[in-house]
């Protein structure tokens, strides 16, 4: 007799849904993120049969490279940071790699892509489809939008498509990205727009979706009622590094908080949607965070903590304390701790709070979701100390998986309860390599599924908390508090979960 029970399994792993043959040009494509993440990804495509045959990547930079040094450049990412056996699949598709040198603000280097374009549709059988990917700094959007407009490249045909892909930061505060998104709309329409953050395309935050809406023990606790608190880490061990000018900018409210914090959010909080289409999903997602205030300026001490880490011993070395930090000011007030107390004023969580917290210089690397239960309403066993709550563990990075925390009888002639636990792990349980984040959402990318990517009106409602957040530390008279290098955050951060709560620790 035969075991079917795997079969299924095999399917599962793979899209069910086509990919059209088309472009993908980069933009900046002589950065690291191309080498690094980009590239090595689409191999991995390439890898699991998810490519389309017709396929061919554009790289747009100023620097003056030829097709074979930027193939050069790519072959070597590819074998640094690719999956096993991708440096094989490059090879044999190493003619597809094309490298068109231009300034970004040079509206002739505009007309001589699209020729190069309509050349790769007559060569590869490309048909007229592009994505393209702006893997710039953000000051450089402004120009790529207009000139593809101008060049006729952003517009659609028939049923040939054009898209763009446009990495974070969607802005710096809601001004900005309501001039960001007034940029991208005058060149492109929405359906045609993907936000990316990589964030969205790791298996466990997509499966927070398939944890919820798949199963029928968790939706009827997913509420007030039986929810006391929700608590999203994600906690690095690395301080910023050579990065200290960039961070001085934007501080951990602006890199991790208002994006990948809050997108983890809404996915966790969000209501069933109608279906799984991106609209559909979207829809619920802004719900969640129209139904989140602006904090009043003299509020925001009270439920928020901000910090800074200072010199300590981490990791067996002596590192340095974030002002001590190159391309950072002596005086600055930038966090690089930041822990927020949220409350989602709907039905279904209007009394249990949400606790977001992301820092640098942590003991250990760890991102997750912990779910904690209220606890039983009557004691019915004795206990010498109160039994520790029931909570529920999904471990986005690193050892992904899901994990449950309840209380058991120990074994003997007495009645005591002790914790116990159940995990869940993707790698035990699946045996196959998790695939890359961007992996996941240059496939969407290419077939036209928004539903991982941000809307406009999602990037401006995260912003519009996150402002009223920095408004208020704008006008606190309250320094940041600090935090030793290689610990877990401010005292200060305890008396932010109230009601005997502690903070979990990865």
């Amino acid at each position: 007799m035969v075991d079917l029970s795997l079969e299924p399994l095999a399917d599962e792993l793979r899209s069910t849904r086509s990919v059209k043959p088309c472009v993908l040009v980069i933009f900046g494509a002589t950065g690291d993120l191309t080498r690094r993440k980009l590239v090595p990804s689409l191999m991995g495509l390439s890898k699991d049969g998810l490519l389309p045959s017709a396929f061919a990547v554009v790289g747009f930079a100023r620097r003056p490279w030829t097709d074979e040094s930027f193939r050069e450049v790519l072959a070597d990412g590819v074998e640094t940071f690719g999956r096993p056996d991708t440096p094989a699949h490059f090879a044999e598709q190493r003619e597809a790699f094309i490298y068109h040198q231009s300034d970004f603000g040079d509206a002739y280097g505009y007309l001589k892509l699209k020729q190069r374009l309509e050349e790769i549709d007559r060569t590869r059988g490309t048909a007229g489809n592009r994505i393209f990917y702006l893997a710039t700094p953000p000051s450089a959007y402004s120009l790529i939008l207009k000139n593809l407009a101008a060049a006729g490249l952003s517009s659609e045909q028939g049923d040939r498509f054009s898209r763009v892909i446009v990495e974070k930061p969607f802005g710096r505060d809601l001004d900005t990205a309501t001039a960001l998104n007034s940029q991208v709309s005058a060149a492109f329409r929405e359906r045609q727009v993907f936000r990316i953050d990589h964030y969205l395309g790791k298996e466990t935050v997509q499966n927070i979706l398939a944890l919820r809406f798949a199963n029928g023990i968790f939706e009827p606790l997913w509420n007030e009622k039986f929810v006391d608190s929700v608590q999203i880490t994600v906690a690095e061990s690395i301080g910023v590094g050579s990065r200290g000018s960039y961070f001085e900018e934007s501080g951990v409210i602006r890199d991790m908080i208002q994006n990948h914090l809050m997108q983890v959010l809404t996915l966790v909080a969000m209501e069933p949607p109608a279906a799984m289409t991106a609209d559909a999903v979207r829809d619920e997602k802004v719900k969640v965070l129209k139904a989140i205030r602006s904090f009043d300026p003299s509020k925001v001490d009270r439920n928020t903590v901000r910090a800074q880490y200072t010199s300590g011993s981490f990791g067996g070395e002596d590192v340095k304390g974030y002002l001590e930090e190159d391309g950072v000011a002596p005086n600055s007030t930038t966090e690089t701790y930041a822990a927020v107390r949220l409350k989602i004023d709907n039905w279904r969580w209007a009394r249990t709070p949400f606790y977001l917290r992301s820092a640098k210089r942590m003991p250990r690397r760890a991102t997750e979701v912990a779910i904690q239960f209220k606890q039983p309403p009557h004691a019915l066993f004795e206990a010498r100390k109160a039994p520790t709550p029931n909570m529920l563990l999904l471990r986005i990075q690193p050892d992904e998986g899901v994990a449950m925390r309840f209380g058991a009888k120990v074994p003997g002639p007495d009645v005591r309860i002790r914790d116990v636990r159940m995990d869940f792990r993707y790698g035990t349980a699946f045996g196959s390599e998790t695939a890359d984040a961007y992996e996941r959402l240059l496939l969407d990318s290419i077939l036209g599924d928004g539903t991982l990517f941000a809307r406009d009106d999602e990037v401006a409602e995260a912003w519009r908390i996150v402002d009223s957040i920095v408004a208020g530390w704008a006008e606190s008279d309250r320094p940041p508090a600090t935090y030793t290098a290689g610990t877990w955050g401010p005292p200060d951060a305890d008396a932010l979960l109230r009601r005997g709560r502690t903070w979990r620790r990865p």
